[in-house]
């Protein structure tokens, strides 16, 4: 943080001095870009005050590759709320790898608990809630049961 913050204020003025330039049309791609930086500065600044809090995203980019990879794959999932459907599914399966969830073990659990679980509670069944909720008692499919 101490060689991070001076290199960010100094950003964040570049941009204010950039977007109060008057030669520089509102409509330029640029200046647009600008705005976009200046309006989320708090958003972008959260990894000063957080040690746990990585300064980019690429850890998360990595994750969901293999989305556009296996694009061709979902082209064929006939409709669009098939293909919304896949893209749900995969969101869930990167969030329990990023939390260290085995996401079978995840799906599976949570299936079976859904019907039963009180819908104001519905937030623990998201994984980082799950890990702490339930880990310890998670539901077992009727296979993994017979196997034991």
């Amino acid at each position: 943080m101490t060689h991070s913050k001076p290199v960010v204020d100094e950003f964040f003025e570049w941009v204010q001095q950039r977007l109060e330039d008057k030669a520089l049309l509102a409509t330029n791609r640029f200046v647009q870009a600008l705005g976009y930086a200046h309006a989320r500065r708090h958003a972008l600044s959260l990894f000063l005050g957080e040690p746990d809090l990585p300064v980019d995203t690429n850890h998360l980019e990595r994750s969901l590759r293999r989305i556009p990879l296996g694009r061709k794959n979902w082209m064929f999932s006939w409709t669009e709320l098939g293909a919304r459907q896949i893209g749900i599914v995969q969101s869930l399966i990167v969030t329990c790898q990023l939390q260290g969830i085995n996401a079978y073990d995840y799906l599976v659990d949570v299936l079976q608990r859904i019907d039963r679980h009180p819908a104001s509670q519905v937030h623990q069944l998201t994984p980082r809630r799950w890990k702490e909720h339930f880990t310890q008692q998670r539901l077992r499919s009727q296979i993994e049961q017979l196997a034991a």
